[in-house]
């Protein structure tokens, strides 16, 4: 088996369907299976799999399990050498798994490689090429100076916005809504780290893979529409962002708060429960 597509689905049918159809056109390789797990949509996403798409291995959780761990089921139940993490808010654009897959080929030591996604409105998506979520990197982002000093390199560590967004670079992560994932790492690092339950934990994924002798690229050459936030995320915004904000904290005590001292890893966790406490209001305003 050369690709084997893995997809988590949460109430984005309406998405799902452009989606599935985009992927005969991302590569020529006939030897291609396409895995979604369910995790318990109501919008009728299952059935509409059944009816349209019988081919397609459909695994349906009875609850929510997350995003992670429905992952983790679709690539524990996958047998590709190469495994796309694709998110169903997404649309490959023509060739675009063939060019990564190729990168990869090239030479064995890439572990995971990620293309150029854009918004809708055809913007580039900065989350998609990632540096190491450091606690200095992770507050110039918060605080927008990686948005107001975007070639400042101290600003930017995070979403790399120094960087050209059409130039090949070997980064520290890539973005899960489309990542290829050789599976000789998987091999090597085993599975996403299912104690995130959705967000950040591609990022704990490429920093495990680097940390174990990896290498990661961000290829402009291939190019992904991501709707975003689309499913999950917009069916439940409360729960997103709690999970969103529990995902950085976690991933910092993961690891890095051995590099910090007690003080600042108090600091650390009383500044996101803050932000958390304000995103919550305001989502509850806007509701």
């Amino acid at each position: 088996m050369d690709i084997s597509f893995c997809i988590v689905n949460l109430n984005a049918k309406k998405y799902l369907s452009n989606c599935l159809k985009s992927i005969p056109g991302s590569t020529k390789l006939d030897s291609i299976e396409i895995i979604v797990v369910d995790n318990n949509s109501y919008d009728g996403s299952a059935n509409f799999l059944i009816e349209k798409y019988p081919d397609i291995k459909l695994i349906r959780n009875r609850r929510n399990k997350g995003y992670t761990k429905a992952m983790n089921q679709a690539l524990r139940s996958s047998n590709g050498e190469y495994r796309v993490v694709l998110n169903p808010d997404t649309f490959l654009m023509h060739d675009s798994i063939d060019i990564l897959i190729d990168q990869m080929r090239s030479d064995r030591s890439i572990g995971i490689v990620g293309p150029k996604v854009i918004n809708e409105d055809g913007s580039f998506q900065k989350s998609c090429r990632r540096g190491i979520a450091r606690p200095a990197a992770v507050f110039s982002y918060f605080l927008g100076l990686s948005e107001r000093y975007p070639s400042n390199k101290r600003f930017t560590g995070y979403h790399l916005n120094y960087l050209d967004e059409n130039t090949l670079n070997e980064v520290n992560g890539v973005s899960g809504s489309c990542m290829i994932i050789f599976d000789k790492l998987i091999d090597d690092i085993g599975y996403f780290d299912e104690r995130y339950f959705a967000y950040q934990e591609d990022s704990d994924y490429c920093l495990m893979a680097i940390n174990n002798g990896w290498k990661i690229y961000y290829n402009p050459e291939a190019v992904v529409k991501h709707y975003g936030g689309r499913g999950g995320a917009h069916s439940l915004p409360s729960k997103a962002i709690f999970e969103w904000h529990r995902s950085y904290v976690r991933y910092y005590f993961k690891h890095f708060s051995s590099d910090y001292s007690f003080l600042f890893n108090v600091f650390y966790y009383t500044i996101m429960v803050g932000k958390l406490i304000f995103a919550e209001t305001k989502n509850l305003i806007k509701g």
